[in-house]
């Protein structure tokens, strides 16, 4: 497939806004892919090179894309750097000075899908002395051959900024309708990705075997299932209500991990499906020495404890270990414990398709006693009471509450379902639980925070039917000083012209950024709002939180897609209403 049709394709999809649009778009783009060039061409459209889970990056910063263009063209860097600062897009930049460029490259070839895809791979793996060099050459290469529209996709590429908006959800059902004609292999296609995270892996799939080839689909060592995830009740008395007799686990504020074992190999894989293993050597150590199995995956906790007292610290605390300089230091100030909680795989046997109840004894079996890993507190239960005591003790403990689990249930991967209920506190009056928003924009300061250039920003909520982000609070206060100034630093990195095309907004920022930071707020309640989007329908008015503040910086574990759902804010919203009326 030429590159020129695949940017064509792209050029249409930046120019609609409609989901189903989108969707039908991408379709055509994939119904003119050939089986070797499939996974290339949805690996590009995610503005990546390989499944996230790998950790390959392009790695230019805009410096340097800068003088990529200035090479190609004939222009000098400053009249590229102008050019960028009045269109504020380099890739519609790198348009024009393509269409205009002062000198012609001596050797041009047309472009196509393979070639690009191949070149921007060779650029993630390029190292040693003179990387940055090679980079802009093997770029520069690139746009020696590129026409105009070509040439703005390209630069779009390695600075993150392809903007197509369309999530793993349109991508899966474009797949369906350009080989099937409709929906109807989505789901199929959706639970491949659920048990490998790999979306090229499953287009490949399917157009090298077929329907066939992706319901045979099955669990890859070294390739994370994504996760299961829990709904929410009110009360003891509702969870019991709703599972009968349940598994209580203990409900731990913080890393997820996923340890993935074979052999002596371990790799670990955060909630976002990315690999930390380099940054949590215990880990690492306590899997190879505890974990009986040959091969094995399963889930745990991680969290640092205070070896003096045995207490839990906070996540502000454990959020240190997430770092890839100066391990070793941290890892002696605040060791980590893993606390497993579900079985997935081993030596062969695919567990997610075992009730829970079976896949918990046979964690507990796996695992041999030692200090890093433990089992993760767990009870059994029929009783409102005790389920209600044990909640009790763990909050007494420091942790956020418990997770009561259906013991019939599978695991049900990259889902939110009632097989998992989480009771993180009493949902009275105020709103006593956290919500996660993304930031989508930031206001300039005003009166004393002039000085800084922030005054607070709007954050939204997922919507995963329609894969948008929803306004639902502006945040203006819990800021230090220090922490306005990075704030912009940070934001203004990925700050855009226009407003993103997967939010959806009534009201504006007086910055626009792509929605990539998660961050964690508390607030007094939730309330229904005419400005927010959040919920909002036609006649109806949205939601919005009141009086948020913020309690924790930026969640590096969590990407937009994991911020708190509309769903979820709508099902606290009654939650905290029922209780309201009952007292």
């Amino acid at each position: 497939m030429r590159f020129r049709e695949l940017a064509e394709a792209y050029e249409k999809i930046e120019a609609t806004s409609g989901r189903l649009d989108m969707m039908a778009l991408l379709a055509e783009a994939f119904k003119k892919a050939l089986p070797s060039e499939i996974d290339k061409i949805i690996y590009l459209s995610q503005g990546v090179v390989a499944a996230p889970f790998e950790g390959l990056e392009v790695g230019m910063g805009e410096k340097f894309v800068i003088h990529a263009i200035a090479t190609a063209t004939g222009y000098d860097e400053k009249t590229v750097g102008k050019l960028y600062k009045k269109s504020g897009d380099l890739g519609d930049t790198a348009q024009e000075l393509i269409k205009e460029k002062r000198q012609q490259s001596l050797h041009r070839e047309e472009l196509s899908v393979s070639k690009v895809f191949d070149s921007f791979k060779k650029i993630a793996v390029i190292s040693g002395a003179g990387t940055q060099e090679k980079k802009i050459d093997a770029l520069v290469e690139l746009l020696n051959s590129a026409t105009p529209l070509e040439a703005k996709y390209i630069i779009r590429f390695p600075i993150g900024k392809l903007r197509l908006g369309a999530g793993d959800a349109t991508v899966l059902e474009a797949l369906s309708i350009a080989k099937q004609g409709d929906r109807t292999a989505k789901d199929d296609l959706e639970h491949a990705y659920n048990m490998c995270s790999d979306l090229g892996l499953v287009a490949k799939t399917y157009y090298e075997k077929g329907l066939e080839g992706i319901k045979k689909f099955h669990i890859m060592l070294f390739h994370p299932i994504r996760p299961a995830l829990a709904e929410r009740l009110p009360s003891a008395e509702e969870i019991i209500e709703k599972l009968g007799k349940c598994a209580v686990d203990q409900k731990f504020d913080g890393f997820r991990v996923q340890c993935h074992k074979k052999g002596d190999a371990v790799e670990l894989y955060s909630r976002r499906l990315e690999k930390t293993t380099a940054m949590f050597p215990e880990i690492v150590a306590g899997v190879k020495k505890q974990v009986k199995a040959k091969e094995a995956i399963f889930e745990g906790e991680a969290l640092a404890i205070n070896e003096l007292t045995g207490e839990f610290y906070p996540f502000q605390v454990t959020i240190q270990r997430k770092r890839k300089y100066g391990i070793g230091e941290k890892a002696e100030e605040f060791p980590l414990k893993l606390f497993a909680f579900d079985l997935l795989f081993e030596d062969g046997k695919d567990y997610t398709k075992i009730p829970y109840g079976e896949r918990r004894k046979q964690l507990e079996k796996a695992i041999s006693k030692g200090d890093t890993i433990l089992p993760s507190g767990s009870i059994i239960t029929d009783d409102a009471k005790e389920l209600q005591r044990y909640f009790d003790e763990c909050v007494e403990k420091g942790l956020e509450g418990i997770i009561a689990k259906d013991l019939n249930a599978e695991y049900v991967a990259g889902a939110r379902k009632f097989a998992w209920i989480k009771l993180k506190r009493s949902y009275k009056g105020e709103l006593a639980d956290t919500i996660d928003v993304v930031i989508i924009g930031y206001y300039a300061g005003r009166g004393a925070r002039a000085e800084f250039g922030f005054g607070g920003f709007l954050g939204a909520v997922y919507d995963a039917d329609e894969e948008r982000f929803k306004t639902i609070t502006k945040v203006g206060s819990g800021f230090t000083e220090q922490q306005m100034v990075d704030m912009k630093k940070m934001l203004d990195k990925i700050k855009v012209k226009e407003k993103p095309k997967r939010v959806d907004a009534l009201i504006s920022p007086d910055v626009w950024v792509e929605p990539k930071y998660v961050v964690t707020l508390t607030a007094d309640e939730i309330t229904r709002s005419p400005t927010h989007t959040c919920g909002k329908a036609k006649d109806e008015p949205g939601y919005a939180l009141r009086f948020p503040r913020l309690t924790a910086e930026i969640r590096s574990d969590k990407k937009p897609e994991d911020a708190t759902s509309v769903a979820e804010i709508i099902e606290m919203f009654g939650m905290q209403k029922k209780h309201t009326l009952e007292e």
